[in-house]
């Protein structure tokens, strides 16, 4: 199939729907051009070199005690030490008010210039409360086991010189390196008052070898201030055969490792349980049950790309430099965008042509915004007639075909990380109508993301709005101009 660069199509016409891959689909109607899996996943007017995240894209990660900012005019795929965190949130790629300090969509983690990594080192039995608190004030990381009034099991933890550590929590003091706040769906009212969070304050710890191959493993808990970790008499604690203590946080850190990697023929992997010295486990049976799951020997807590970190309130994508150097990126989206408007698609009713707005402006509805029925996928302009039930505003009935379903505007899936293949933005989730590639849109709505304490339902990326309908999305029919 020819394709033409977006210059030509704004002037091609009728001609350019095929080429920039809209194909017919009934009288008058066009549906998105879909990759077959043999075809290569990067369209020909997109740059190859738009398929190479800078380090100024995606952020940068340092030692906010000192360490230097990586130089952004290097490589990603010379810098396989990079690693980045992504929040899965309502906000569609970024905060409402923007990124400030530690608090962020996405984190790149970087080989910091001196490693502040720590490995377990004496471990002390203590019977009194001040033993135990004169241990852990000689300024060293210790985790502390309270078993009973009378013992305390306190493991002091020594410098490690071959990685480096980074914490993840609620809490905006120094130790933490990336602070995460509770998420809100995007079907709830931005002024929604979290009462009470869910996330642990220092919630947990992603240590980093400082060496090939680089492996970063996930940990429970995250040190405080003081450098230590506690583990209450009510907390889910226990002393392995081995001899050492191990234990788990109140709500938990579940992982889920993707099946095949985060490529387009990822399948969801099993969530698990990770515990303070990291691990594998089964989930409780809640969130906060004081019995642990069943130790899962065949498992490690390493991450890999396209691993989902959930912390009870807020969830994580972890993606590797080898991920998102053949990962699509902004520019891409933005490319496909300007594709998709210069090919003219319009309103099949009122004739006019749509547009999706500029990445932005994307919670401002425009005038040529395109709108979709979410029941059959047919693309079209805003009207405000078509209601079938007074109870429901937003159900209409489709013009076209006469399907009764929801009726919302379409909004590009800003965040690249999160798109499993570079394919064109053909399919939309339900309700939120979010848009993205086919093989993105049935990833993300086959897994089930943790919900509160005990639920787990399939969501949107962009925005965390709880999916619905038969397959959770819906392929976009687009009509092309007529004249």
């Amino acid at each position: 199939m020819k394709r033409v660069w977006v210059g030509e199509a704004e002037s091609a016409g009728n001609s350019a729907l095929e080429q920039l891959g809209f194909s017919a689909a009934g009288e008058g109607l066009f549906s998105l051009w879909m990759c077959r899996s043999g075809e290569p996943a990067l369209l020909s007017s997109v740059e190859r070199s738009v398929f190479r995240p800078t380090r100024v894209l995606m952020g940068g990660l340092r030692d906010t005690r000192g360490s230097d900012p990586p130089s952004p005019t290097s490589r990603d795929s010379g810098n396989s030490e990079k690693r980045v965190l992504i929040t899965t949130s309502k906000y569609n790629g970024a905060l409402p008010n923007g990124d400030r300090g530690r608090r962020k969509s996405r984190f790149a983690l970087y080989k910091r210039t001196k490693a502040n990594g720590v490995k377990p080192s004496t471990i002390h039995v203590v019977s009194t409360p001040q033993a135990s608190k004169a241990i852990s004030c000689k300024g060293q990381h210790s985790i502390s086991y309270t078993l009973s009034r009378n013992q305390t099991v306190v493991v002091e933890y020594t410098h490690d010189n071959d990685t480096d550590m980074f914490q993840v929590g609620r809490s905006t003091e120094s130790p933490i390196d990336f602070v995460v706040t509770d998420t809100v769906s995007g079907g709830q009212n931005d002024d929604a008052q979290i009462t009470q969070s869910t996330i642990s304050r220092f919630a947990c710890r992603i240590v980093c070898d400082r060496n090939e191959p680089y492996t970063a493993r996930i940990f429970a808990a995250g040190f405080d201030s003081s450098k230590n970790i506690f583990l209450g008499e009510k907390a889910a604690k226990w002393k392995n055969p081995g001899g050492h203590m191990d234990g788990l946080t109140t709500n938990g850190v579940l992982v889920m490792h993707p099946r095949g990697g985060f490529t387009d023929e990822s399948q969801p992997g099993v969530w698990r349980e990770i515990s303070v010295c990291g691990d594998v486990y089964t989930l409780r049976e809640t969130r906060s049950a004081q019995q642990r799951g069943k130790l899962v020997e065949s498992e490690t807590n390493v991450l890999q790309d396209g691993s989902l970190i959930d912390l009870c309130g807020a969830t994580l994508l972890w993606r590797t430099a080898d991920g998102l150097f053949h990962a699509p990126t902004q520019k891409h989206i933005e490319a496909l965008r300007q594709e998709i408007n210069a090919a003219r698609p319009q309103c099949p009713v009122g004739l006019n042509t749509l547009a999706f707005p500029s990445i932005n402006r994307k919670e401002v509805v425009e005038e040529k915004q395109p709108w979709a029925y979410l029941s059959c996928g047919h693309v079209h302009g805003y009207h405000s007639w078509g209601h079938r039930s007074d109870g429901e505003a937003n159900e209409r009935e489709c013009p076209m075909c006469r399907t009764v379903g929801p009726y919302v505007p379409l909004w590009l899936g800003c965040e690249a990380g999160f798109y499993v293949d570079a394919g064109p933005p053909t399919h939309a989730f339900t309700p939120c109508g979010h848009v993205c590639s086919e093989k993105s849109a049935k990833y993300w709505s086959q897994i089930p993301l943790p919900h509160g304490t005990h639920a787990f339902h399939a969501a949107c990326p962009f925005c965390a709005t709880q999916l619905v309908g038969e397959q959770n999305c819906i392929k976009l029919i687009f009509q092309g101009p007529v004249d």
